[in-house]
């Protein structure tokens, strides 16, 4: 179809229907028939069988189908390490043993310093932060909203500025490409490494985050959320330190270490063998679903060979595990489903097309940013918002005069802010899910902080539009 104003509908809709319900399954098939009802001439009964074929299709893509199936099975991981005692075992190491955490910044810290070292996959980033830290916000009564926040602020700002890992694969694939339509010169890695300090919205989520923690101090609706914990915590403390003590007698923190770390070491070893011996050109999805199915296995070996669990309590862990997955991986679908609606659609090339007629180099910088946010805010994909944005932005560097690892910046900050932003991206869903948060929740939350890593991001390139 002609790429139009129409093309915003369905994912606008689904966007303020799951803030407003708080149901976001409902929003998302309403704004999925709503983008299918434009497709197919407004015509109900074909609206409809699009709607379901439209789902059932994305399986025929290797990608989605191997994130579902990691959705599900990190659920099992995440059950066998709780019901093997891991999880208590660990809690206890760190703040009774060693006696290493010993309040909730020391809690949140962990968490975020795990978010910064572990930079492989912004999936696996946010999962192993919200599994570590989850136990120890628990005890010392810091929400799951404001773990989610620690996760989904050090997941993707972390892995857009290092080029080890599937994004920067991404977007050095993305420049490249741009050299070789000649477009520009230069060696990829180099520019893409040129444009590292000129990523704002990730280096200042990074530094929000890390100031937030150290404060204390809570702003929106994260103060009511820190509050409510606080207020469950004094009065669930006695029976969670019961429970915990009953975990401990039969758990050790090995339990619980690992599954995670064979889970962290297998990326990288993934990412080389899918990348035939080059680990920037290796496979994201194929990597981290390699890296689940791998930890499992060994989990199980493991399990049987120490006698920590029955060979039917491990089962009954595991079935359990992807039962309570169940509804984080609909949403994921879903929320792919909608990212192919508005590619289908056309709505990242609409809003791309706003920005054709900008011609001040000095405005370049903060154009491509504010419009890369609204494609990846409205699309709920970072990727697919680097995918159309790199192309434009660069020739609109080129044409313009303006400064090129700036705009390049721009596009990766805007992306990653628009993605932060949105109730509809995968990787704010995965956050939510590794902190067991619920998911419009985590939105709301967040969404206060993102907007002043938005604004600052905003205002510094405006300044270096300038200077530059």
């Amino acid at each position: 179809m002609e790429h139009s104003a129409l093309s915003l509908i369905p994912p606008l809709l689904a966007i303020i229907l799951a803030i407003i319900s708080k149901d976001v399954v409902i929003s998302l098939l309403a704004g999925l028939f709503s983008g299918y009802l434009i497709l197919n001439g407004y015509n109900v009964p074909e609206a409809f069988t699009s709607l379901f074929n439209g789902i059932i299709g994305l399986f025929s893509e290797g990608w989605i189908t191997k994130t579902v199936l990691f959705s599900l099975l990190v659920g099992s991981i995440i059950r066998l390490i709780v019901d093997s005692g891991g999880v208590a075992g660990f809690v206890h190491f760190l703040t009774i043993k060693s006696n290493t955490i010993r309040s909730a910044r020391g809690a949140l810290l962990l968490s975020y310093a795990v978010g910064i070292i572990i930079f492989i996959e912004s999936s696996i980033t946010s999962l192993v932060a919200g599994t570590v830290g989850k136990p120890l916000t628990d005890k010392y009564g810091v929400s799951r909203q404001k773990l989610a926040y620690i996760c989904d602020s050090t997941s993707a700002p972390v892995c857009s500025l290092i080029a080890l890992n599937g994004w920067g694969a991404l977007l050095i694939g993305l420049i490249t490409a741009e050299i070789g339509a000649n477009t520009i010169t230069g060696n990829a890695t180099d520019i893409f490494i040129h444009s590292i300090p000129f990523n704002y919205y990730a280096i200042l989520a990074l530094i929000l985050a890390l100031i937030v923690i150290l404060t204390g101090k809570d702003i929106g609706p994260m103060r009511q959320f820190e509050k409510l914990a606080k207020q469950q915590h004094q009065i669930l403390s006695n029976l969670q330190s019961v429970q915990t003590d009953k975990n401990q007698a039969t758990g050790h923190m090995s339990h619980m270490l690992t599954p995670l770390i064979v889970m962290i070491l297998t990326v990288p070893v993934s990412l080389y063998l899918t990348g035939d011996g080059n680990i920037l050109k290796g496979s994201g999805s194929t990597s981290v679903f390699y890296a689940v199915v791998v930890s499992l296995l060994v989990t199980f070996v493991y399990f049987m060979m120490t006698g920590t669990m029955t060979k039917k309590a491990f089962y009954k862990s595991f079935y359990q595990g992807i039962a309570d997955m169940i509804p984080i991986a609909l949403i994921l679908i879903l929320a792919f489903a909608i990212g192919k609606l508005t590619n289908d659609l056309g709505t990242g090339k609409y809003l791309a097309s706003l920005a054709q007629g900008i011609v001040s180099p000095v405005l370049i910088p903060v154009i491509v940013f504010l419009l890369a946010s609204l494609i990846a805010f409205s699309t709920g994909t970072s990727w697919g918002t680097f995918s159309i944005m790199m192309p434009i932005a660069i020739a609109l560097s080129v044409a313009t005069g303006a400064h090129l690892y700036l705009v390049i910046g721009a596009v990766i900050s805007g992306g990653i802010f628009g993605d932060h932003a949105s109730p509809i991206s995968d990787t704010t869903i995965i956050s939510s899910m590794a902190a067991g948060c619920d998911h419009i929740e985590h939105v709301t939350s967040q969404l206060p902080y993102a907007l002043i890593g938005g604004a600052f991001a905003a205002v510094l390139f405006v300044i270096s539009g300038l200077l530059f």
